[in-house]
C-alpha cells in the first residue's frame, strides 16, 4: 500500500501564462493521487443505471396504512445516470506563507494541484413513501454540481493531503478534507446504515414505515436504502481489479464544514458530508490496450430536522434527528 501523503513531489515549474491551459493527461504523476481523474466518467451502456440515491425530506401527508400517526416526512429513492468530468485548473496553485520563528525568517509557500469537476445527474426512475406528486419526471436532470478536487503537494497538516470543494444549487457549499491511498486489487466497500440517528432503529417502529416499505420491497428490485452500499460491493463481483486509488474526504475534519442558506438551515440543515472515491484499474484493456478505468463512490450527507424521538432520557442526546442522504454510483472512464 502506498500513502500519497508520503510522496515527495516538487511544485511544477510552469509558466503562469500557459500552465492553466495545459491539456490534462491521465497518469500525469504531477497530479499525485488525482492523476487518473482527468477526463469524463459516465454510466456507459455496459454500466447503465448504476447510480442510486436516497433522501428523507420533510413532507406533510396522511398516515400511511398501519401507521397510527402522521410521519411528516417521506423517503425518496432515485435511480440515475451520471456524467462526471474533470479538467485541469493548475498544477501549482500557490498559497504564500512565511516562517518568522524560530530561526531565520523564510518563505514557506504551499502548492496545490487543482482539478475542476462538473457533475450532471439524470433521473431514470424514482419512488417515494408516503407517495407524493412532487417527484421530478423520469429523464429530468435532478442534480448539477460544480466543484474542485485539490491535492496539497506540501505544507500538509495532520496527513490531510486532499480536499474537495463543492457547491450545490439548493444553497449549500462544502469543504471536505481527507487522505488518499493506493492498494493492490479491490478495496472492501464499507457497509453503512441508511437509518436515521435519533430514532428507535427497529424497523417494527411505525415511525420508520418508509424504510420498512423499501426494505421489504427493494426499489427496482435492487436498491435497499437501509443498507445502500450493498450494490457497490455487488458491482465488483467478477471484475478483475488490479489496483485501487482511494480518495476519502470528510467535512468534519478541522477547518472543513458545510454552509447553507437560511431556509435550508431552518428546514433540513445539511451538517456533514463524507465521500469516498474508489478509482479502479482493471485487468481488462480498452481499445488502446491500456487498463480500463472504473470509478465508484459512496457519499453520505447528514440532514438535521425534527426533534429526536428515540425515547432516551431528556438531556441525554440533544439536537435533532440526523437523516442520512446517500448517493452511490459505479461508472467507467470514457475513452475518447
Amino acid at each position: 500500500m502506498t500513502d500519497f501523503k508520503t510522496m515527495k513531489t516538487e511544485p511544477a515549474k510552469l509558466d503562469n501564462k500557459t500552465r492553466r491551459l495545459e491539456k490534462p493527461k491521465t497518469n500525469d504523476p504531477e497530479l499525485g493521487p488525482l492523476q487518473l481523474l482527468p477526463g469524463k466518467w459516465a454510466n456507459l451502456p455496459n454500466l447503465p443505471g448504476r447510480g442510486w440515491n436516497m433522501i428523507a425530506l420533510p413532507f406533510v401527508a396522511p398516515p400511511p396504512p398501519g401507521v397510527p400517526f402522521p410521519l411528516n416526512y417521506r423517503l425518496l429513492v432515485n435511480q440515475y445516470n451520471e456524467e462526471l468530468e474533470f479538467t485541469l485548473v493548475d498544477k501549482a496553485v500557490p498559497n504564500r506563507g512565511v516562517r518568522l520563528a524560530p530561526g531565520t525568517p523564510a518563505n514557506t509557500d504551499q502548492f496545490l494541484v487543482a482539478l475542476d469537476y462538473q457533475q450532471r445527474i439524470t433521473q431514470i426512475a424514482s419512488d417515494d413513501f408516503p407517495q407524493s406528486t412532487v417527484r421530478p419526471p423520469d429523464g429530468s436532470t435532478i442534480h448539477h454540481e460544480p466543484g474542485l478536487w485539490l491535492h496539497m503537494i506540501n505544507g500538509i497538516t495532520d496527513g490531510l493531503n486532499i480536499g474537495r470543494l463543492a457547491t450545490i444549487p439548493h444553497g449549500d457549499s462544502v469543504l471536505a478534507l481527507g487522505r488518499s491511498s493506493e492498494h493492490s486489487g479491490a478495496s472492501s466497500i464499507p457497509d453503512i446504515s441508511g437509518l436515521p440517528i435519533g430514532v428507535d432503529q427497529d424497523l417494527k417502529n411505525p415511525y420508520l414505515a418508509p424504510y420498512k416499505h423499501f426494505n421489504d420491497n427493494f426499489f427496482k428490485g435492487l436498491f435497499n436504502p437501509v443498507s445502500p452500499n450493498d450494490l457497490l460491493e455487488a458491482a465488483n463481483q467478477g471484475v478483475d481489479i488490479v489496483k485501487t486509488t482511494v480518495l476519502d474526504v470528510d467535512s468534519t475534519h478541522p477547518t472543513g464544514g458545510v454552509v447553507n442558506i437560511p431556509f435550508v438551515v431552518r428546514q433540513a440543515n445539511a451538517t456533514v458530508v463524507k465521500s469516498t472515491f474508489w478509482i479502479q484499474e482493471l485487468a481488462e484493456k480498452d481499445k488502446y490496450k491500456k487498463p480500463k478505468l472504473r470509478l465508484q463512490y459512496s457519499q453520505l450527507v447528514m440532514l438535521d430536522f425534527f426533534p429526536r424521538v428515540d425515547g432516551l432520557p431528556p438531556g441525554c442526546c440533544p439536537g435533532p434527528i440526523q437523516w442520512p442522504h446517500v448517493s452511490i454510483n459505479t461508472m467507467e472512464k470514457v475513452v475518447e
